[in-house]
């Protein structure tokens, strides 16, 4: 004897709504409509300027040194101090103009990372290497080590330009590669949409 009888029929109802709320919260999760032909993403950091405006400094002392000292007293010090500045200065230029911005894109044949407004250095990935990608929320220089183009045994290389979200590319030979990018979401559906499925891999695992 059913004392309820309406009691059987909220499943339904309830089940359709958790199905609508989750297709409205992931809209067209899997649709290749969302996934433009190439990506693009880029990520800057304008406090290496600053690091850079020290670079140039350290370089136009030295040049300064060169020019309106006399080399006829202490030659050797003067040399030392000479090439010390120019050096450092160059080494902290490179360094940090480098690394101020970085660009990425993304197509159906691979995944290209330029650093800098010259695009050097670069890294190309084959996307017929790669088995997935993952959203990282926060990626530090205290991860790495460092800004820059990095290298730890047990993460892999990384491009870290500032602090916050990136994407963690994960390679067919175990090794991992991750870049600060912004909208690094956009990036992982990008990569997930393009990646062909191995054999017992669902696609974009």
């Amino acid at each position: 004897m059913r004392d309820h009888p309406h009691e059987g029929a909220a499943a339904p109802d309830d089940s359709g709504t958790a199905e609508g709320a989750d297709s409205t919260a992931r809209p067209g999760s899997g649709s290749h409509a969302e996934i433009p032909e190439v990506w693009h993403g880029s990520a800057t950091n304008r406090v290496q300027w600053l690091l850079a405006a020290v670079g140039a400094g350290c370089l136009a002392l030295g040049i300064e040194l060169a020019v309106e000292s006399n080399w006829t007293a202490g030659l050797a010090p003067l040399v030392m101090s000479v090439v010390g500045c120019v050096a450092v200065g160059l080494l902290v230029l490179f360094g940090t103009l480098a690394y101020v911005h970085v660009a990425v894109r993304i197509d159906k044949d691979c995944l290209e990372v330029r650093c800098g407004h010259i695009g050097v250095p670069r890294r190309r990935i084959p996307l017929d290497t790669v088995v997935g990608a993952d959203f990282t929320p926060q990626v530090t220089p205290r991860h790495w080590g460092g800004w820059g183009y990095r290298w730890r045994p047990e993460q892999g290389t990384a491009v870290v330009v500032r602090r916050g979200e990136g994407v963690v590319v994960r390679l067919g030979d175990g090794r991992d590669f991750t870049v600060t990018v912004d909208d690094a979401e956009g990036a992982v559906r990008a990569i997930r949409g393009r990646l062909r499925p191995r054999k017992g891999t669902p696609a974009g695992a």
